[in-house]
């Protein structure tokens, strides 16, 4: 609310408002220090005006982070991901800025840096959770942040879509580099990935109670995309599911304990272990799902069915997962031109 004192031969305006900056303007005539206070206040009122230095002054990038790891991260799916990008995020001197001083200029000093070591859709990745981060602060924090400055940050991502699809013989390289890996049930999970193109969190959230072994189906009960959905599974998805569920104890079912009890993060390790061994270059846990989508529609299954089984809302999405094999279109021109 503006304030308007006589002072000596002139007039004094103040406006304060909270999580914006006091002003303070001296005018000769009273009609001009009233009409400047009336733009003013319009400009408050739109959220036009500057914020309060002072509180941005008071809190380093550093503490901002830290707060949304303790009051954000923890409820979001991919929290432990997010953790630890976030931690490392924080070891860069970037964060001890201070929010007053903080600009859009000092995150492209950052991009630069960074691409230097990785690609641009790492590095979008990486600072995603940031810049939702300044988001949660303007809006559930009312700190008095004018912009989210990563907003206007340059970031030209390429069409780099992966087409990596298991060459000849290695799956076979998979299986065999499994038999010397010390964790016993990550080969049954690649099994599984292969055979119902879950992603890794969907398999290792899959539960006791999700799977119907006489149906044949299993639910998916928190996606990606925050739909669950029930797929039907084939009799080596069955069989690999009841290997598991048979050697866990009544106990654990009664709890609906996972069936592969283990992290992200292990699974990461582990798959980077076994491909090392195995001596496959460039071939990411996620390409199992590429593989699979890929021979569903190999298979002759339609999008529709596809799409059901994959989790697919958007087909353009779907089809970017769909990479037809080269070897086996060439024997099926073969095929139809001997027919002709």
């Amino acid at each position: 609310m503006a304030t308007i004192r006589k002072h000596r031969d002139k007039y004094q305006v103040q406006i304060r408002r909270k999580g914006v900056a006091p002003l303070t303007k001296t005018f000769t005539l009273l009609a001009d220090a009233k009409e400047w206070a009336r733009h003013q206040e319009r400009l408050a009122d739109r959220a036009e005006l500057g914020p309060d230095r002072k509180e941005l002054e008071r809190t380093t990038l550093a503490k901002l982070i830290q707060r949304y790891l303790d009051e954000i991260v923890p409820a979001k799916k991919g929290a432990e991901i997010e953790r630890i990008v976030l931690e490392a995020f924080l070891r860069h001197r970037i964060c001890k800025k201070r929010l007053s001083e903080l600009t859009t200029a000092d995150f492209a000093t950052y991009r630069d840096e960074r691409l230097k070591t990785i690609t641009t859709t790492t590095l979008k990745r990486q600072i995603a959770p940031v810049s939702n981060m300044f988001e949660v602060a303007r809006m559930d924090w009312n700190l008095p942040l004018r912009w989210n400055p990563l907003t206007d940050l340059a970031l030209k991502v390429t069409d780099n879509k992966r087409e990596r699809r298991l060459s000849e013989g290695e799956f076979e390289k998979l299986l065999e580099a499994g038999k010397k890996t010390r964790n016993p049930l990550l080969i049954p999970i690649v099994r599984l990935a292969l055979e119902t193109a879950m992603r890794r969190g969907e398999i290792l959230a899959l539960r006791f109670r999700d799977v119907d072994i006489e149906r044949c189906t299993a639910t998916i009960r928190d996606s990606k995309n925050g739909h669950s959905r029930t797929l039907p599974l084939s009799s080596l998805a069955v069989a690999i599911l009841q290997t598991d569920i048979a050697v866990m104890s009544d106990k654990d079912k009664a709890r609906n304990a996972p069936i592969f009890p283990l992290t992200p993060i292990a699974v990461r390790l582990a798959w980077d272990k076994l491909t090392k061994r195995a001596k496959i270059d460039d071939l990411h846990f996620h390409d199992l799902r590429h593989e699979a989508i890929s021979r569903f529609f190999e298979k002759g299954l339609t999008v529709p069915e596809v799409a059901s089984i994959s989790g697919h809302r958007d087909i353009r999405m779907l089809m970017r997962y769909a990479h037809a094999d080269g070897g086996k279109l060439v024997r099926k021109l073969n095929g139809a031109a001997l027919v002709n």
